[in-house]
């Protein structure tokens, strides 16, 4: 089952209007996917010397703790910002990998995205909730993926809800069934893509990071999907600059999109593009099967 949702500002003057927007459409898909809810929004980059990185902890956690030994390490001051379970650090990226020493040496916590801007806050439970927990009206930012889960292939928790990243400012949001994950899944292994979950979904990411990582662009890298993810799925993509979405040659999973002078949006169900502003001046189609549609470039 489960809902998507995505907005990309055209607009610039709009971007404040991000989170309340995006909540509303959050909440909207609530009945096609009760058991977890995330997001991933992009806003405020960083300068090239910097990533930001969102980290998630099952229990309570001591981030005072953690930046204390980053700064350690890297000899520079660390920024962050707690989000409920999760965290965002703003850490050096000129020598000092941050990352690979957060994942090498504290196993206890989840690496939900690293970027120049993308940050991912996911949660168990219904989306209102998560909305509330995250404070998610008042975010904003250039654009943003949504996704309410209906767990039918892997368990009910925060590492395996959406979206998820694999890339520097890559993630995915997915609804649908690939047929073909456990095997593609070994394959991205020996390619040495990090897929940690048994969720088909994080295998479609990291299926995408790998062929951007080969040289593809972001469009070949999903025509070349075509070919090599099988099932049935609505993908919506976000990077850096903006977001695409893509459905199977069949396309039996929901999608929508609209679009004005000021933002384009999709969602599983037009009631939640309903939300948005503007909507009634909208040019609003279903998107076509197997074809690539992107804004704001890779």
């Amino acid at each position: 089952m489960c809902g998507i949702v995505g907005i990309y500002y055209k607009n610039k003057k709009l971007q404040g209007n991000l989170g309340a927007s995006l909540a509303a459409m959050l909440v909207e898909m609530s009945d096609r996917g009760p058991d977890s809810a995330g997001v991933a929004v992009y806003r405020d980059p960083v300068d090239s010397g910097h990533l930001k990185v969102s980290l998630f902890s099952a229990s309570e956690y001591d981030w005072e703790s953690l930046k204390s030994e980053l700064e350690s390490q890297s000899g520079q001051d660390i920024e962050y910002a707690r989000h409920a379970t999760h965290a965002l650090f703003t850490v050096p990226n000129n020598g000092f990998d941050a990352v690979a020493w957060i994942l090498a040496t504290h196993p206890e916590l989840r690496l939900m995205s690293a970027g120049s801007s993308i940050e991912i806050y996911k949660e168990k439970g219904l989306p209102q909730e998560f909305v509330r927990q995250f404070d998610l009206q008042q975010f904003s930012g250039s654009h943003a993926l949504g996704h309410t889960r209906m767990a039918t292939e892997s368990a009910v928790t925060t590492e395996h809800s959406h979206p998820f990243s694999t890339g520097l400012d890559l993630c995915l949001v997915h609804n649908g069934s690939l047929s073909n994950h456990n095997r593609l899944r070994q394959s991205l292994r020996n390619c040495g893509v990090d897929i940690r979950t048994d969720n088909d979904s994080e295998v479609a990411a990291g299926y995408l990071m790998w062929r951007l990582r080969e040289g593809d662009t972001l469009e070949q890298a999903l025509e070349r999907a075509l070919l090599d993810l099988d099932g049935f799925y609505t993908l919506a993509i976000g990077t850096k600059n903006g977001f695409a979405v893509l459905r199977d040659p069949i396309a039996c999973k929901p999608a929508i999109m609209a679009e004005t002078d000021d933002w384009v949006a999709m969602a599983s169900e037009f009631r939640a593009i309903a939300q948005l502003e503007g909507v009634e001046h909208a040019n609003v189609w279903e998107p076509a099967p197997a074809t690539v549609y992107a804004w704001g470039g890779q």
